[in-house]
């Protein structure tokens, strides 16, 4: 994906503010921008708006909003900046930590009023590391309920979003100031567009082998569940331009994903008492850590796969999730009164299985110390009927990126701004450090619509001259 020089003729269409990618953060871009009263377009190269908002679990994480207020959830950016650093283990940047904290509440809460996002704040359970309820989620908890409203809403407010158009080429002078974009129709027509400023909201190189052996090469050959078009070109534009690149290694994994229907399975059915176990019918590690570094430790059982286990209690909380519901509809939810029973209805070994029950509900009565760590005596031990669901760890999108300054221009390796060029979402340096165990629960939507909105509003104020 090369960095043209502009063309001498200059060009027939210029936008003062174009933006690559109609996700979450292009639209919330885009949005953000018209509001202030710029022109903008958005080009995206599938015929409908999806890419790796669709494939979320629609849940943001924010501190402060109104929601939290009205539940009496006492929440404060710094105490999310603070998780967000013990996450990560104090490797991510701790100043982009604050002040997408900050701008947390103010977005979720924009979300809300002004775009119109039915949101709820969860409060059934705390995901790993966040100290407080502050998961923010549509209905029922899926991202084609995100992207049913964002297009609507950009559409609503008159933003211009353009489908099918890929764009392959950046146009841009020995300064590094970009000067438009070369984008290719389904039929091999191509279009250059010009404009002021540019947005990339294109999101990583999840989908990019290449790039993945070279960064993230433990993650290489696990299962991607993220969108195919996420092949890195706005990494790699920002870099020939002179910006510069940190935490590649970092990314989202997720160790429960429904195999073989490729679904995410709520995480709560583990932090709530339940836990994990191979085909040998043992478990393997702390389940409770995570689940993006809970993705390797599944990816190594044997045949990369492995069972979820857990009770009723978590069963009926898990059910407000679209996904887990379909995997009620497609019988992938197995069932035990017994032990015995679940055993039957896995194919797991019952001798093993019965010692791993027994091991279990000895731990969370406080006898002996469990091997991984993981302290089983803050939720009681599971009550029949059990439940099981056969899940495989799995690479969702990729965390390093462009490194950015709280304005979301992209910067250079001495820490000066391009001149015209801005980053967001997954192309943008993310908060989870160098791998895969700093990533914080909704770390994904959190940075696309914070950036996004950061990105639109200073976008229009270059272009407008404020």
């Amino acid at each position: 994906m090369p960095v043209l020089p502009p063309p001498k003729g200059g060009f027939e269409i210029t936008v003062p503010i174009l933006i690559i990618g109609a996700g979450a953060c292009g639209l919330v871009a885009g949005m953000t921008a018209k509001e202030a009263g710029a022109e903008v377009m958005v080009l995206e190269r599938d015929a409908k708006p999806t890419g790796s908002s669709t494939l979320s679990t629609c849940l943001i994480p924010a501190a402060g909003t109104k929601l939290q207020k009205k539940e009496g959830v006492a929440d404060t950016p710094e105490k999310f900046a603070a998780d967000l650093i013990a996450k990560a283990k104090n490797k991510n940047d701790p100043d982009m930590a604050l002040w997408v904290a900050k701008e947390s509440a103010p977005t979720v809460d924009w979300l809300m009023e002004t775009v119109g996002m039915p949101l709820s704040l969860l409060t059934g359970f705390k995901y790993p590391g966040h100290s407080e309820y502050r998961m923010h989620g549509s209905p029922n908890r899926t991202g084609q309920e995100l992207m049913a409203v964002l297009p609507a809403a950009a559409e609503r407010m008159g933003v211009d979003v353009a489908t099918s158009a890929l764009v392959t080429d950046v146009y841009a002078d020995e300064s590094a100031r970009v000067h438009g974009v070369r984008l290719t129709r389904p039929d091999g027509v191509t279009e250059d567009i010009g404009c002021d400023v540019l947005i990339l909201a294109c999101n990583g190189f999840g989908g990019n082998p290449e790039m993945l052996r070279q960064y993230i090469p433990e993650i290489a050959d696990a299962p991607y569940f993220g969108h195919v078009g996420n092949k890195g070109d706005a990494v790699k534009w920002g870099m020939a331009l002179g910006g510069a690149v940190k935490d590649m290694g970092g990314y989202q994994g997720h160790g429960a994903v429904a195999h073989p229907l490729g679904v995410p399975v709520m995480w709560g059915v583990l932090t709530e008492g339940g836990f994990q176990v191979n085909f040998k019918g043992e478990r393997f590690s702390n389940e409770t850590l995570g689940y993006s570094e809970q993705a390797m430790e599944v990816a190594r059982q044997p045949e990369g796969l492995a069972w979820d286990i857990f009770d009723h209690d978590a069963y009926l909380m898990a059910r407000d999730f679209a996904d887990f519901q379909h995997c009620m509809e497609m019988n992938a939810v197995k069932e035990g009164n017994t032990v015995e029973e679940l055993a039957k209805a896995t194919n797991l070994p019952v001798e093993a299985l019965r010692k791993t029950f027994a091991e279990v509900e000895g731990l969370s009565k406080g006898k002996g110390k469990d091997a991984w760590g993981r302290d089983f005596t803050q939720k009681p031990f599971l009550e029949p009927p059990f439940h099981a669901i056969k899940i495989t760890g799995a690479l969702f999108h990729t965390q390093g990126g462009l490194v950015v300054d709280s304005n979301a221009r992209v910067l250079r390796e001495n820490g000066t701004p391009l001149p015209n060029l801005f980053a967001g979402g997954g192309a943008a340096r993310g908060l989870s450090g160098p791998s895969r165990w700093g990533y914080l629960s909704g770390n994904g939507l959190l940075t696309a619509t914070v950036l996004g909105r950061l990105a639109g509003r200073h976008a229009a104020k270059q272009v407008l001259g404020k």
